[in-house]
C-alpha cells in the first residue's frame, strides 16, 4: 500500500483537512463577532441601567367615594418633562381613575422628589398603582 492511497483513503473517510489560513480567518472573525456581542451588552446593560427618570410609589389614601391622594417619588436627570401616570382600581379590578402628571426637568441637574396629588375616580377604589414615567426620549415607564 503506497502512502498516497493511504492518504486518499483517510481523506475519504474523515474529510480532507483545511488550509492552515482559513482557519485563522474563522478564529479572526469569532474573535470579532465575540467583541461585537460584548459592546453590545455593554451598551445594553448601561443604557437601560441608568434611566432618565424612574418613580416609586410611596403611599396612596381613598378620601371618599370619588377621590385618592397619591404619593410617589419621581427622579429625574436632564431637562426633559417626565409624564408619570397613576391608576385607580376598584374592588373587581376596573379601572376607576387615571392621572397622567407632568413634572418638569431642573436644567441638567437631578429634579423631582415627592409628588402629591388628588384625583376624582368614577367609583370608590380599593387599590392604586403607580404605571410608571417617561420623558420624549425614554418612553419605556420607569
Amino acid at each position: 500500500m503506497s502512502p498516497t492511497s493511504s492518504a486518499l483513503r483517510l481523506d475519504e473517510r474523515y474529510g480532507r483537512r483545511q488550509r492552515p489560513g482559513r482557519r485563522r480567518v474563522i478564529i479572526a472573525a469569532s474573535a470579532a463577532l465575540g467583541v461585537v456581542a460584548g459592546g453590545w451588552l455593554l451598551w445594553t446593560a448601561w443604557f437601560h441601567g441608568s434611566p432618565e427618570v424612574s418613580s416609586q410609589l410611596q403611599s396612596w389614601e381613598v378620601l371618599d367615594d370619588q377621590q385618592v391622594r397619591v404619593k410617589f417619588d419621581v427622579a429625574l436627570s436632564g431637562d426633559e418633562v417626565a409624564t408619570c401616570r397613576v391608576r385607580a382600581l376598584s374592588v373587581d379590578h376596573t379601572a376607576v381613575g387615571d392621572l397622567a402628571v407632568q413634572i418638569p426637568g431642573d436644567a441638567g441637574t437631578a429634579s423631582g422628589g415627592v409628588v402629591e396629588f388628588t384625583f376624582r375616580t368614577l367609583r370608590e377604589a380599593t387599590s392604586v398603582e403607580l404605571m410608571g414615567c417617561t420623558t420624549p426620549s425614554q418612553n419605556r415607564p420607569r
